[in-house]
């Protein structure tokens, strides 16, 4: 039973951000409303951790059947990926450098401060 209410948490947080994000028109995923409702939520200790571990746990353990259907539908498509590799190539190059870039900057800003 503590399982089945453990569940039910993530799965609240799951549905609100759906919610929310019909109200907006979809605008946002309502899994990552639901997600940062769910950081803001632990962080501001309206809910313990332990309310949530052990589905967290497993779900992260199998992360990788949450990506299963991603690729098949990319498979399913691979006619408009082939059609537009160049553009795709193009943005996975320029978001990795940014992602690298800007770690680097927070990463440099983080020692700055932690050293004085």
């Amino acid at each position: 039973m503590q399982t089945l209410i453990k569940i039910f948490f993530i799965f609240f947080f799951f549905w609100l951000g759906e919610f929310i994000s019909y109200l907006m028109g979809e605008f946002v995923p309502g899994s990552v409303i639901g997600m940062i409702l769910l950081f803001l939520a632990l962080q501001m200790k309206l809910i313990k951790e332990e309310h949530v571990d052990t589905p967290a746990k497993a779900f992260t353990d199998n992360m990788g059947l949450f990506f299963i259907p991603a690729g098949v539908g990319l498979m399913a498509q691979m006619d408009v990926v082939l059609a537009n590799w160049w553009v795709i190539l193009v943005a996975v190059v320029v978001s990795s450098i940014l992602v690298i870039a800007s770690v680097a900057y927070v990463q440099e800003q983080m020692e700055r401060r932690r050293k004085g």
